[in-house]
């Protein structure tokens, strides 16, 4: 090879090279499908003749041997039902058993015309089966038309010649799907030997086919396995919690959007970390933990939020009266109405907490917590009476016994909603947002049923700890 010849034919591959890693790996993979393309366009060539003779058996198969069996059974069956309702309306004399029993005659001779119609179908017996059917069904007939009593000497004699000639009739079916079931064979057999064949033929191509998809299949893993060990190496480094492992990754194709969107969610994992960390084990929903992460960001952010502080009035005589799993179905069943009205009015970057016990917490958009509000408190006003037993509701009230031992009445549990919203105060931390939502609490408890108190003040709050009452955001090993 002289000098001229070698520099063409090094720039070539050098170009090949540059070309086969600009591929994304949809295309790479795609490349080394090419070897597996020609291999299946020889083997089809080559077998084309083998799998044709193939599909001519499985279709007779399908279309004659595996029909004849199934409707033979179909038939036996029906035999056996024409006995069973003659014996039923013998007894019972009931119009529909006899309807019954002429649709299951039209059934059998609908049956047996099936198998005549198939294109092997002059094969089987069909007409001596009709035959004997039809003699089958004039016994029956008789039997309907004259017998009263089936215990009777009469009646006996009668059945045994049904049993006799129905044992005759399934003896012919049977041989028809006997004789089915050996065609099926047959075939079956020849299928295995054309494929014997077509298997020995096309093991040679394989051969070569399999040779040229190992160096193809080589040279893509040996491109992206390198970014593949990374990928892993980052996975276990996440998997143990280690959220800020910086991934490294120069690719430019997929792996290396996969290695910025791996990077992205080990973030998106550390924060989840944080917030669901203290998730109600009841309602899943995050606990005092996220609430506080999530206020805290919004007000060093300055985005303008509303605070909605949900607690369930006259909760604690429900529990009481009711018991422990009846007061958590209503904590579940709160928590879902508030999800509810936060999908159906809410919006993007609304959040929703609990607190514990029946405090419930929505962070939303000063503009979007009426509707949200409203609807939280039409679902549950909706949905409370049925939390109560049927004398309960109707009389609209519980009884229970307070701390001095003094029989009290409780009304139908309520909600109370206690809203803080940005829009016309400003707050330096979320504690005092908790002082300001505990107050609107009180409030909004006094009175009587479901309510909303929203804050409509504009005073500015100095310094945090200055109000009588706050709401503390409790982690969940401190409830």
């Amino acid at each position: 090879m002289n000098s001229k010849t070698e520099n063409t034919f090094t720039r070539t591959a050098s170009w090949l090279r540059n070309r086969f890693l600009r591929l994304n790996i949809a295309a790479k993979i795609m490349l080394a499908y090419v070897p597996i393309l020609i291999l299946l366009v020889l083997v089809s060539t080559v077998a084309l003749g083998n799998l044709r003779r193939l599909n001519q058996l499985n279709e007779s198969i399908l279309k004659n041997d595996v029909t004849v069996r199934d409707l033979a059974t179909r038939m036996i069956q029906n035999v056996i039902d024409q006995e069973y309702l003659l014996r039923r309306y013998i007894l019972v004399k009931a119009p529909e058993i006899l309807d019954a029993y002429r649709t299951r005659t039209t059934e059998f001779t609908s049956l047996a015309v099936r198998i005549r119609q198939l294109p092997e179908g002059d094969h089987f017996p069909v007409d001596k089966v009709i035959e004997s059917h039809g003699a089958y069904t004039t016994l029956l007939i008789e039997g309907i038309e004259t017998l009263d009593t089936p215990d009777s000497p009469e009646g006996q004699a009668f059945l045994s010649r049904v049993k006799a000639s129905q044992d005759e009739l399934i003896e012919l079916i049977k041989q028809m799907r006997d004789q089915a079931v050996r065609s099926q064979n047959e075939k079956n057999n020849a299928i295995a030997r054309i494929g014997s064949s077509a298997f020995r033929t096309a093991n040679l191509i394989c051969l070569v086919g399999l040779l040229l998809c190992i160096a193809g299949a080589a040279m893509i893993t040996r491109n992206i396995a390198g970014a593949i060990r990374k990928l892993q190496e980052a996975t276990r480094a996440i998997s143990r919690g280690e959220f800020n492992y910086k991934l490294d990754i120069g690719n430019k194709d997929e792996l290396g959007d996969l290695a910025e969107s791996f990077s992205e969610m080990a973030q998106r994992l550390k924060q989840l970390e944080e917030m669901y960390l203290d998730a109600s084990p009841l309602t899943r929903l995050p606990g005092g933990v996220a609430i506080e992460n999530i206020l805290k960001k919004r007000i060093a952010a300055g985005e303008p939020f509303a605070f909605c502080m949900m607690d369930l009035d006259n909760f604690k005589s429900f529990n009481d009266h009711y018991g422990y799993a009846k007061g958590n179905e209503l904590i579940c069943r709160t928590a879902s109405i508030i999800s509810g009205a936060v999908e159906q009015a809410g919006g993007e970057g609304d959040f929703i907490g609990h607190i514990g016990g029946d405090d419930f917490v929505l962070i939303t958009v000063p503009e979007r917590y009426e509707e949200i509000c409203g609807l939280i408190i039409k679902e549950f006003d909706r949905m409370i009476p049925e939390m109560y037993s049927e004398e309960d509701r109707n009389r609209g009230y519980i009884t229970g016994i307070n701390r001095q031992g003094t029989e009290v009445r409780f009304p139908l549990a309520s909600i109370s909603i206690a809203v803080v919203s940005s829009q016309k105060r400003l707050f330096a931390n979320h504690i005092q947002v908790g002082e300001v939502a505990a107050e609107l609490k009180e409030a909004a408890k006094a009175r009587e049923g479901s309510a909303m108190v929203v804050d409509q003040r504009t005073d500015t709050i100095k310094d945090a700890g200055q109000a009588r009452k706050m709401i503390r955001f409790p982690r969940r090993n401190e409830e």
